[in-house]
Formats: C-alpha cells, sequence, structure tokens
C-alpha cells in the first residue's frame, strides 16, 4: 500500500514525525492547562466557559496575524530550514508554559502571573503552528509523487488527530509535574526529528517579503478569491473549523456541569473526537483510491451536523439529579448512555474527517508548488478567523445564558452552509484554476 511505503520513505517520516510531535506538544500542554485551571482553579461554569474560549482564541489569533507573512517565508524559502528553526523556537516557549504550570500546580501568584504566563506560552505555541501550517501540507507535492499526495495528506492529518488524541488523554490523566518535565522533553525530540526532514528549497523565482501584516493579509486574501474553487474549499474548510472550535471549547464544561463527570471524562470526549478524524482521514483515501476530489464532503457534513443532532439529544436525556463528587471514567461508562454518547462523538468526527482531508489535498494540488504555502496559509488565516468567530460564539452564548448543551446546536446551522459550499466546490472542481498571485 502507498500509505504503508511512506511511512518507510526518508522524503515522509522525518516530516511525519515532527509534524506528530508538534500537534501532541501543543495539546498535552493546551489540555493540561486549561483542565488544571477548570477544575482546580474555578468553580462556575460561565467562568470556565469563558476560560476555555479565552484560551482557544489566543492559540487561533497568530494564524490571522502572521499567516501572510509565514506563507511568504514558506513559499520563498527551505521549508525544511523554516521548520528546524521554528522547532528550535518552542524549545523556549514551552519553557515558558512549563514555568507558569509549575506555579499554578504550586498555589503561587496563580491568577497575576500563573495563568497570564500560561495564556502567553498558549499565544505563542499558536504563532509556532502558524509558520508550520502552510509547510505541513505545502511540502507533500514537493517530496511526493502525484499518485502519493492524498495518501501523504490522509497520513498528516490521521497522524496530526492521533497526536492530539495521545497528548489529550496523558494530559488528563498525569499529574500536572509530570506534565511539565514531558512537555519540555517533547520540544526537544521534536526539535531532533526535523533535523532530518529533507532540503525543500523554494520552487519559483523569490521575490522579496512584504512584512507589513495589514497589506501582505489583505494581498493573500484577495489571490485566493481570484480562483473560485479554490476560495470555496477554503470558505468550506473555514466553517467546518468553525464548528470544531465551538465543539472543542463545549467539552470540558459539559463533562463538569452536565455529565458532573471527572476531567479524565473530558479528556474522553476529545479523544473519542480525534480518534474519528484520524479514522475518517484514511477512509476517504480508500473511498476515492487516491484522486484529489471533493466528491464525498457534502454527504460528510451532513452526516456531522446529523450526529450533532443526535449528541444533543442523547446529552439532554443525561440525569440531572447526579450529587456528591465527579464521575470517574469507570463510573462514567457505567451508564449505557454513556457509551451511546462516545458512539455519537466519534460519527460526528469520522464524518469531519471524510469531508476536510480531500479538500486540503486539493488546495496543494490545484494551484503551481510555488504558491502552495500560500495557499495553505490563506486557508489558515482565514479558517482561523472563523474560529476565532466561534469561540467568540461560545462566550456570547454563554453570556446570554443558553446552556451548554442548547449551544452544542450552534454548530448544526453551520454544518449546513458548509454543506452549500462543497456542493459548490464539487460542482465546479473540474474548471481550471486560476492564477494565484
Amino acid at each position: 500500500m502507498t500509505t504503508l511505503r511512506l511511512l518507510r520513505r526518508r522524503r515522509f517520516l522525518p516530516l511525519f514525525c515532527t509534524q506528530l510531535l508538534n500537534a501532541f506538544n501543543d495539546n498535552l500542554y493546551k489540555t493540561a492547562m486549561v483542565l488544571f485551571v477548570v477544575y482546580a482553579v474555578y468553580n462556575d461554569p460561565e467562568a470556565e466557559t469563558q476560560f476555555s474560549a479565552i484560551a482557544s482564541a489566543l492559540f487561533i489569533i497568530p494564524f490571522i496575524v502572521v499567516s501572510a507573512i509565514s506563507g511568504q517565508l514558506a513559499d520563498m524559502r527551505d521549508k525544511a530550514r523554516i521548520i528546524r528553526t521554528v522547532k528550535l523556537c518552542e524549545i523556549g516557549l514551552m519553557s515558558l508554559g512549563a514555568a507558569g504550570l509549575f506555579l499554578a500546580w504550586q498555589g503561587t501568584l496563580i491568577n497575576t502571573v500563573a495563568i497570564p504566563l500560561m495564556l502567553f506560552a498558549l499565544f505563542l505555541a499558536g504563532v509556532q503552528s502558524t509558520f508550520l501550517g502552510p509547510i505541513k501540507y505545502a511540502i507533500l507535492p514537493q517530496h511526493l509523487r502525484k499518485g502519493e499526495v492524498l495518501a501523504g495528506t490522509g497520513l498528516v492529518e490521521a497522524g496530526t488527530y492521533l497526536a492530539i488524541l495521545l497528548g489529550t488523554i496523558i494530559a488528563g490523566w498525569i499529574p500536572v509535574e509530570a506534565a511539565i518535565v514531558l512537555i519540555l522533553a517533547t520540544a526537544l525530540v521534536g526539535y531532533a526529528s526535523s533535523r532530518n526532514i529533507p532540503a525543500a528549497p523554494a520552487l519559483g523565482e523569490v521575490e522579496p517579503i512584504d512584512w507589513n501584516i495589514g497589506r501582505s493579509s489583505l494581498a493573500l486574501v484577495r489571490s485566493a478569491k481570484k480562483d473560485r474553487v479554490i476560495y470555496l474549499a477554503i470558505i468550506s474548510i473555514s466553517v467546518f473549523w468553525m464548528v470544531g472550535a465551538i465543539l472543542f471549547i463545549q467539552f470540558p464544561p459539559l463533562a463538569k456541569n452536565v455529565i458532573h463527570a471527572s476531567k479524565e471524562v473530558a479528556t474522553l470526549f476529545i479523544v473519542m473526537f480525534s480518534i474519528g478524524i484520524a479514522i475518517g482521514s484514511v477512509l476517504i483515501n480508500h473511498l476515492l483510491k487516491g484522486e484529489v476530489s471533493a466528491r464525498y464532503a457534502p454527504a460528510g457534513v451532513i452526516a456531522m451536523g446529523f450526529f450533532i443532532v443526535l449528541f444533543y439529544l442523547f446529552v439532554r436525556q443525561w440525569p440531572a439529579d447526579l450529587e456528591g463528587s465527579f464521575l470517574t471514567v469507570p463510573q462514567f461508562l457505567a451508564y449505557p448512555l454513556a457509551w451511546v454518547l462516545l458512539a455519537v462523538l466519534l460519527f460526528i468526527s469520522i464524518a469531519g474527517g471524510i469531508f476536510v482531508v480531500p479538500l486540503y489535498a486539493f488546495l496543494t494540488t490545484r494551484v503551481s508548488g510555488d504558491k502552495a504555502s500560500r495557499t495553505i496559509a490563506a486557508t489558515n488565516m482565514i479558517s482561523s478567523t472563523f474560529m476565532v468567530g466561534g469561540a467568540v460564539l461560545a462566550m456570547a452564548m454563554t453570556y446570554i445564558g443558553l446552556a451548554i448543551a442548547e449551544q452544542v446546536l450552534a454548530s448544526v446551522a453551520l454544518c449546513l452552509l458548509t454543506s452549500w459550499a462543497a456542493r459548490k466546490l464539487h460542482a465546479e472542481e473540474h474548471l481550471p484554476s486560476a492564477h494565484f498571485d
């Protein structure tokens, strides 16, 4: 199988491992921080939801602000060298995050120093991922053959979510002091892995970098809009991630305040979501047989919306009179309804993986190699704007007093919007590509 062969190739494996370690560390740190604050610092559903939303927004905002610059750098410079530089910086920023976690664990200056320091480190982690984001997909057509790109994209996407899964599980189960050590160790190993990525020099004419954030960002969006098909793919991906942002924000407070469960159960929700994305990412490669197409995207996102409605209905059936200590994982799983909730979450995310993976492969194969990074950067910037919008929407719904379970339903309307864009994309994907400049 093409997929398995790629894992034995130096032109793919070091990049794959570096991306996995990066996703693992980001989610280990973010999840450890959010769960510690939600369960050990705050005792108010509104404050918990607000903190979860703020943390998500801070991680995402860099994708809006510096995506244009990161895309230019990735197209005009050696992509492998950029990865190594960014991974070296990760060691420093994770040291800041580890320091914040240590202070919070010790109960020292929690609100004045520890939490701001942790949030600042999370913001810097977002900056790091902003520079890696355009590269992890755009480098694939440069190192892989044409028939390997979809398989490579699926592997990167599946591996990323398995890393998210592992980071999330570990963050929910190990003590915070162990998380501090592991965060630093992973940053070091990730840098070591990045040093084995083969060179990926600029493919086209090297142009000057426009360091003006506002001007370069506007130019990036305008360029993306020149190709209607590319823009439809970007909008489809963006609304999808807006749905994902709303769901991820709700998981910890929903587990604590609606399910009356421990942080390990909150972790389990995120785990099931991540497993499903990984399954969907691999499944779609088999369904399409290596072809890059949005054929299954509309059905995938409609199925996602259907299962979100089911998830809401089953959450409403959960016993509301639970008292005492939070349910442990075994206690939670003792309820038959718990298995139903987990299964529905799994199907939500499988449908999501089937939807989103071909769209990323579509972006990198439709444009020329010297424009691929900027295409992904435009996608990251626009989708991140939508994700921040999802975080703001979650905070607004909390502010007006909408129950957490009802907030989940807001994402269903977004699924319908995404389905419309995906249908238009599939209908027009055969049209010739416009120039992306």
